[in-house]
């Protein structure tokens, strides 16, 4: 927790940001000079020190992951790794559509998606629906182009065109709401100019950002315009392992079974309108998805 704390230096009062962070079992102190009255802005100073705090840790540690990741890349035989993007892909299938409603169990989408094999008794458009986001997700491993609303629009189209085509792969002209969340999407006048300042903010921090951050922002910010009338969940969450996948760094699944708190990370951030509170929730969980590439 970052607080304020106060000097007396020869009778002068002086203020200071103090974070303790806590390393291994070392614990050490960081801290910024406020000057000798607390701003009034006190609080975006808080979140922009804490911001640069974790980006100094965990850059270093994102880096560490990229690269032992590549290692094992280049060291298991192709079979092996094109066995585990294909567990991987059935996994984020399975869990990105379950988040969003499907009915399909785990099992029921891998004998789907391995075998052929359609399940009894499940709605036709949840198979359908995964079938389509695994296509479309091996589509994207082999994606070369860069993100613009073009690449967006074709994905969401191949994603729900078998199931909703009045609304695949369409900018959405009426106002949405999302089911138990305290968030509203922006009105339909305001969704095209928030993402024309989307893909201007993507493309002016692509270079900027580490790729994991990246990921983070732009899933986040996508599914907050919420572009689109069904879909803004899985589209995001495919944009997220598009940047991941492209700049060589693991991809990341959210499961099912952890919805909860992913729910309240996005929440938070939306209302609050505090967009490092998923960011932070994001990297974290990533550092943890990954820590065996941080074992020396």
């Amino acid at each position: 927790m970052v607080h304020v704390t106060k000097r007396t230096v020869r009778g002068k009062t002086y203020y200071y940001l103090e974070h303790t962070v806590r390393e291994g079992s070392k614990v050490r102190k960081e801290e910024r000079y406020l000057g000798k009255n607390v701003p009034k802005n006190i609080e975006d100073i808080k979140r922009s020190f804490l911001a640069e705090i974790y980006k100094t840790r965990w850059y270093l540690l994102l880096e560490s992951i990229k690269e032992n990741y590549s290692k094992e890349l280049h060291r298991i035989p192709p079979s092996i790794s094109a066995k585990q993007t294909r567990i991987f892909s059935i996994k984020f299938t399975y869990d990105t559509n379950r988040i969003e409603g499907s009915k399909l169990t785990y099992r029921e989408t891998a004998e789907l998606l391995e075998k052929g094999i359609s399940p009894k008794g499940k709605p036709l458009d949840d198979v359908k629906e995964a079938e389509a986001h695994d296509r479309l997700f091996q589509e994207i491993l082999g994606y070369r182009k860069d993100l613009n609303l073009r690449t967006v629009t074709y994905w969401h189209k191949k994603l729900l065109f078998e199931t909703k085509p009045d609304i695949a792969g369409k900018i959405r002209d009426y106002q949405v709401a999302i089911s138990g969340s305290k968030y509203m999407p922006p009105t339909p006048v305001e969704v095209y100019p928030l993402l024309k300042d989307y893909f201007s903010w993507y493309n002016k921090n692509k270079k900027n950002l580490n790729p994991v951050e990246i990921a983070a922002f732009a899933h986040l910010k996508l599914v907050t315009i919420h572009p689109f009338g069904d879909g803004n969940g899985r589209i995001s969450r495919l944009v997220m392992n598009y940047i991941l996948h492209r700049e060589g760094y693991p991809m990341m699944n959210i499961p099912y079974e952890n919805r909860t708190s992913y729910y309240n990370a996005l929440e938070r951030a939306q209302t609050k309108k505090q967009d490092h509170i998923f960011v932070q929730w994001f990297i974290k969980k990533y550092l943890k998805e990954n820590k065996k590439y941080l074992k020396k």
